[in-house]
């Protein structure tokens, strides 16, 4: 560390840097980012007075690595992954600072500590492996991106599934009539076009959420009305919150919502996907007339949990930060996301 330094020190002197060791090199290193160096030495010399065994290689190249705010590795959801994020998370690990809903298990261990920490600099600056926060595979194939929020594995898209996991096709009922008398399971894409499932998933029926062969693929299931309300109080919610019909909370389907306006219609209110989830709005279909609507507007998910004759089920909105629960036929079609067992 003292060596890395004198290296800041040089610089701002302009003096020419040398290589200081053999993993670790300050090449063309800005002023600016010297300030940042200092800040990660001394996290490291603390890990080092607390007897930490740990190992931290430090290099500096100015440049990030662009992708959606909540993307594993974009630990402070700016948008990229960067220096800031590394100071971020030995802030978080080390000294505790802020810890975020997601996005620091960039080396899908388990865990978060020191390794991450490594795993993210080698990624950035010695062109490492890019952050994973976990996958699952379904029994078509189907590989879905994985991130935990609290004390929940949730997946962060849609699924597309076609088959039961026992390996029994799940019907794909396109027509309208048809769709209209369904008391077992369905699925169907939305508008009958294909080219929606690689973003928005497929949308399904409850009796095919509901169905014993399961939908989900194996170590997962689809959440409960009451895992959908952890979720929620992991972002914010009270339980008298969580436990309430309509629209609920402020800013927690905002912290659910992918940011911008590349799917969601214009504003999109609060979206920050600060939990990583990545809601699109991939619509419904409605049992009454068996017509799509709402691409672009929402994002409809079933929950399992059955009441009477209808089953619960969460929404966002374009023009909504909060997030609305409720009550609906068990013949519409949505969106479904699985959690982990």
């Amino acid at each position: 560390p003292n060596k890395v330094k004198s290296a800041c020190q040089m610089h701002q002197q302009n003096a020419r840097l040398t290589k200081l060791h053999k993993m670790v090199y300050l090449d063309g290193l800005r002023a600016r980012a010297c300030q940042l160096v200092r800040k990660i030495l001394i996290a490291v010399e603390a890990t080092m007075r607390h007897k930490l065994t740990a190992l931290l290689i430090i290099a500096i190249l100015i440049g990030s690595a662009s992708v959606f705010a909540g993307e594993c590795g974009d630990i402070d959801n700016s948008g990229a992954v960067d220096l800031a994020d590394i100071s971020f998370m030995i802030n978080s690990i080390f000294f505790h600072g802020p810890v975020p809903l997601c996005c620091m298990d960039v080396n899908n261990s388990g865990r978060v500590n020191i390794l991450d920490v490594g795993y993210l600099v080698k990624y950035l600056y010695k062109g490492g492996l890019a952050p994973n926060c976990g996958s699952v595979t379904d029994i078509d194939g189907n590989t879905y991106r994985t991130m935990k929020i609290g004390n929940q594995r949730w997946m962060v898209e849609n699924l597309k599934v076609t088959h039961y996991r026992n390996g029994d096709s799940i019907p794909n009922v396109s027509d309208v009539t048809d769709w209209l008398g369904l008391t077992t399971g369905a699925y169907c894409e939305y508008d009958n076009n294909i080219s929606n499932v690689a973003t928005y998933g497929r949308l399904y029926n409850w009796y095919a959420v509901s169905d014993s062969r399961n939908i989900a693929p194996t170590g997962w299931h689809v959440p409960s009305d009451d895992e959908w309300k952890q979720l929620e109080m992991t972002l914010g919610m009270s339980q008298a919150q969580a436990d309430s019909i309509g629209w609920r909370g402020t800013t927690e389907g905002g912290k659910l919502k992918e940011v911008g306006t590349t799917h969601w219609l214009t504003p999109n209110t609060g979206a920050t996907n600060e939990s990583g989830f990545s809601a699109l709005p991939g619509g419904y279909r409605y049992f009454y007339h068996g017509n799509y609507s709402d691409m672009g507007n929402s994002d409809y998910f079933w929950s399992s949990t059955q009441y009477s004759a209808y089953a619960w089920y969460r929404t966002l909105y374009y023009d909504h930060s909060a997030l609305h629960r409720n009550l609906n036929y068990r013949e519409d079609g949505f969106s479904v996301r699985c959690v982990k067992d």
